[in-house]
C-alpha cells in the first residue's frame, strides 16, 4: 500500500525493523527527528527533491501614513524630516490624501510624530499605529522563501537606457534585428538559426544578464543595479529558481523508495545508539543485548545509501565559466 503521510512513513520504518514482533527502543521525539533528517537529505540531494519554478516579486516603495489629508501638499523630490526620530527621506509622490510614497529613506519614522518638508514648509503628523513601512525599493533586496535553494537568473528588467529593452529603438540589438529582418524572411531555417545564434551572442557581449546575489541562509535576493533608476514602485521581477518539494503538499514523497530506505537506516542507527549502553547485559532466557551490532549495521547501510545517492540520484554540478 502506498504511503502518503508522515505517520505512515514512521510506521513503515518501524515495521521494517521488526515492530511489533520486536520492541524498537526509540523515543517518539527521536523517531520524528530521524524522519526529518531523512526528508532533508532527500530534498537536498535527490533530483526529485526540488522543482524548477518561476517566482515573481513586486517592488514596493516605502510609505508613511498621515493623520491629516495633506499628502498632496508635499513636493516630490524634496526631503522630509521626522521631528522626534530624526529620520529623513525623499518624497516620491503622494498616494491619495494621507499616504506619502518615499525613497532614499535614512532611519525609521515613528508613530505620532511631526514631519516637516524643507522648502515647501509642509507639515503633518504620522498615524498613532503602523505609520511607517520600509519597502524593498529602499532595502534593495527581495525576501525569498526559505524553501528556495538557488536562484539561477532573473528576466530582463529595467528602462530603455539599461540596454536590452523592447521599447528602445536605439538599442544596438534592436537595430541588428531590424537590419536582418528582410534576410530572415527570405532565407531558409539554417540561416535563421545562424542569425539567432549571432543575436544571442550580441546580447551576451553588449548587454549581458543582470547580476544577482543570493544566499540561502539569508533568504534575500539582491539585484545588482541602481534601484531608483531601474525600478519603479509596483514593478514585477521574475526569477528562475529551484525550490524544495514540500511533502505535505506532494504526499507521494513519503512513498519514495530512497526516502523509505534511508529513514529506516537512520532510525536503526538511533536504536543502536540507545541500546549500546546496555551492551553485554544478560536477559532472562539467556538473551544478551548487543546494541553495537545494530549500530554498526546501520552505519554500513547509511554509507551505502549515501554513496548510491551521489552516484544515481544527485543532480549534476553546475560549473561557472568566465
Amino acid at each position: 500500500m502506498a504511503i502518503s503521510t508522515r505517520d505512515g512513513l514512521k510506521d513503515y520504518c518501524l515495521r521494517r525493523l521488526g515492530h511489533p514482533v520486536v520492541e524498537i527502543n526509540i523515543d517518539d521525539d527521536q523517531l520524528e527527528d530521524r524522519i526529518a533528517d531523512a526528508i532533508e537529505m532527500w530534498q537536498e540531494y535527490h533530483f526529485d527533491g526540488v522543482e524548477r519554478i518561476w517566482l515573481k516579486a513586486q517592488v514596493k516603495a516605502s510609505t508613511l501614513e498621515l493623520q491629516e489629508d495633506v499628502a498632496p501638499q508635499f513636493v516630490p523630490g524634496a526631503n522630509i524630516v521626522g521631528g522626534s526620530s530624526g529620520a529623513t527621506a525623499e518624497v516620491h509622490n503622494s498616494d491619495g490624501l494621507t499616504t506619502l510614497v518615499l525613497k532614499a529613506v535614512n532611519g525609521t519614522f515613528t508613530d505620532n510624530e511631526t514631519i516637516t518638508q524643507a522648502g515647501s514648509g509642509a507639515t503633518a503628523t504620522t498615524t498613532v499605529s503602523g505609520s511607517f513601512y520600509l519597502g524593498n525599493w529602499d532595502t534593495e533586496y527581495f525576501d525569498i522563501s526559505e524553501n528556495v535553494t538557488s536562484v539561477i537568473r532573473i528576466l530582463s528588467i529595467g528602462p530603455a537606457n539599461v540596454g536590452a529593452s523592447p521599447r528602445n529603438i536605439f538599442d544596438v540589438v534592436y537595430q541588428f534585428r531590424l537590419t536582418d529582418m528582410y534576410n530572415l524572411m527570405s532565407s531558409d531555417l539554417i540561416y535563421y538559426s545562424q542569425v539567432k545564434t549571432h543575436l544571442e551572442m550580441l546580447d551576451m557581449l553588449m548587454v549581458g544578464q543582470r547580476g544577482i546575489r543570493f544566499n540561502r541562509k539569508m533568504n534575500r535576493l539582491f539585484v545588482e543595479c541602481n534601484w531608483p533608476d531601474t525600478f519603479s514602485p509596483d514593478d514585477w521581477v521574475v526569477a528562475e529558481c529551484y525550490r524544495l518539494l514540500d511533502p505535505e503538499e506532494w504526499t507521494e514523497v513519503y512513498n519514495d523508495l530512497f526516502l523509505k530506505r534511508y529513514a529506516t537506516s537512520l532510525i536503526k542507527r538511533q536504536w543502536g545508539e540507545n541500546m549500546k549502553k546496555f551492551g553485554g547485559i544478560q536477559l532472562p532466557g539467556g538473551v544478551t543485548l548487543n546494541g553495537q551490532v545494530i549500530y554498526d549495521e546501520a552505519i554500513q547501510e547509511i554509507t551505502t545509501i549515501e554513496q548510491e545517492m551521489q552516484a544515481r540520484y544527485e543532480l549534476p554540478i553546475d560549473f561557472m565559466i568566465g
